[in-house]
């Protein structure tokens, strides 16, 4: 039966010759999907009706760049003897850090120049950074990339598993952990967790500090599952950086309620 099992097309169409494939397809639907969202919310909450549209022209490409980036300093073993496959991202390789590191400080520069709360951006933006981050764990999906290690075929049908991911997890001769289905449900599941707290009205900050508390935790679990963590030395970076997150972001929470530096919360009408 094996035998039999072929991957998924990572192709999912040809204009001459430029091929198009999934990956970028799935990247680029979930930023569209958590870009409207962001933008409908900003609305709501005051903001000035092209200001997400105007922040993702800057955000977007410097966060990929920062991702591409991110991922070619940790595999410059490899990339220092084909430094013509750096800008190939459609083939895999960015890093959701540097993604995060490029996005939030460009997000900071835009919003000092608009007379914006920093705050106040990255709060709306938040559930539409987990989501966009859950659905883009499936372009991996389609390029049979990180996953996690060596499983049996039972064991991945004991998780109740749809037959094509079963399949798809079957990589040269072995199945592996769907590490990206962990992740991604994970994530979705931050989503509606920040979807709900939108509701208990935190302070400014709080919500954006909750997502990073909650996407930290979780993939530093699912990180130790993986085979092709970006190291340095014996630490998964992945890892490392997702404690060091968390312990930032409750630091940043405490400290800001303990010296009460802001009042305002996530409902507050003003636009500001």
């Amino acid at each position: 039966m094996n035998e039999t099992i072929q991957p998924l097309n990572p192709i999912a169409f040809t204009l001459g010759p430029v091929s198009v494939h999934w990956y970028g397809i799935i990247i680029g639907s979930g930023l569209a999907l958590a870009l409207y969202l962001a933008i409908r919310e900003g609305n709501r909450r005051g903001l000035e009706k092209d200001t997400f549209a105007d922040l993702m022209l800057w955000a977007i490409p410097i966060a990929i760049i920062s991702a591409r980036i991110y991922y070619v300093i940790f595999e410059w073993k490899y990339y220092v003897n084909h430094p013509a496959d750096i800008p190939l991202i459609w083939n895999g390789g960015i890093a959701i850090h540097g993604a995060l590191i490029g996005s939030v400080l460009t997000t900071y520069v835009f919003a000092k120049k608009r007379g914006i709360s920093f705050w106040k951006i990255v709060d709306i933006a938040a559930p539409s950074i987990i989501l966009g981050q859950a659905i883009g764990r499936w372009g991996n999906f389609m390029n049979q990339e990180a996953h996690g290690g060596e499983v049996t075929r039972s064991f991945l049908e004991n998780l109740h598993l749809p037959e094509f991911i079963i399949n798809q997890m079957y990589i040269n001769g072995a199945y592996y952990h769907p590490t990206f289905l962990y992740e991604s449900l994970w994530d979705f599941a931050g989503f509606f967790l920040l979807l709900f707290l939108r509701r208990v009205n935190f302070r400014r900050g709080e919500l954006f500090l909750t997502y990073v508390i909650w996407y930290s935790i979780g993939r530093f679990f699912i990180e130790g599952l993986r085979t092709d963590s970006l190291m340095l030395g014996s630490l998964r970076m992945a890892q490392t950086i997702s404690i060091a997150l968390v312990v930032v972001a409750m630091g940043i929470l405490i400290y800001r309620r303990t010296k009460q530096m802001t009042d305002r919360r996530y409902l507050d009408q003003e636009n500001s």
